[in-house]
């Protein structure tokens, strides 16, 4: 079972991200908002659950573990396979989806596409009372789940890929991405900052 890779992203489509693990290429699918946060090129670091039919052996991927915990529980409602419950969590948002499930919400869960209303009926039926709440971050808080702890240097680093136009999420995880595959040390020294905004704006614009 492959619960976890962590490796640089070689290629991303509508669907799926292509990483490279040490030489062995894995194509896995993911929620939409989770390959939008991705960047080919810098290392991403994927939970994953391992889906075996007769037809194919298939990875699903997620960039914080309450996704996946939901993906799972999901699941758990009979006819609800994994391609649905990833078109959910495609579709809404971890706290969103929760939201929807307690209040009942089936035409919220039905924009899903390959649902409908009576999948999103019985998803209501089967989960309501019984959805563990701690699948799912509470707003806001996807970010802060995926983010390292932060000091004065990285922080100059990444408000500075930010005042040359990139989003704070993309200059955060290419500061982190730098960091680790460079080794360098935390927190940063005013001379390793100049070092880390280089290699971090020449990460991102390799990624564009």
């Amino acid at each position: 079972m492959i619960g976890m890779l962590n490796g640089v992203v070689v290629q991303i489509d509508a669907a799926t991200a292509l990483i490279d693990v040490h030489g062995m290429g894995f194509e896995v699918r993911m929620p939409s908002a989770d390959l939008a946060s991705l960047h080919v090129g810098s290392t991403a670091n994927v939970l994953t659950s391992m889906s075996v039919t007769q037809d194919a052996i298939t990875l699903f991927g997620f960039l914080t573990d309450g996704e996946r915990r939901m993906f799972l529980q999901l699941q758990k409602v009979s006819g609800i396979g994994p391609k649905v419950a990833l078109s959910l969590l495609s579709t809404l948002p971890s706290d969103q989806l929760v939201q929807a499930i307690r209040d009942e919400d089936a035409g919220a869960l039905a924009k899903a596409p390959g649902l409908g209303k009576k999948g999103a009926q019985k998803i209501i039926l089967e989960l309501k009372g019984s959805i563990d709440l701690s699948a799912a971050p509470a707003q806001g808080e996807r970010g802060a789940e995926r983010r390292m702890p932060q000091d004065a240097g990285t922080d100059r680093v990444v408000e500075g890929l930010m005042s040359l136009g990139w989003k704070q999420q993309e200059a955060q995880q290419a500061v982190e991405a730098v960091i680790e595959d460079s080794g360098i040390a935390t927190p940063l020294s005013d001379d390793a900052v100049a070092d880390v905004l280089r290699l971090a704006l020449a990460s991102m614009d390799r990624g564009r």
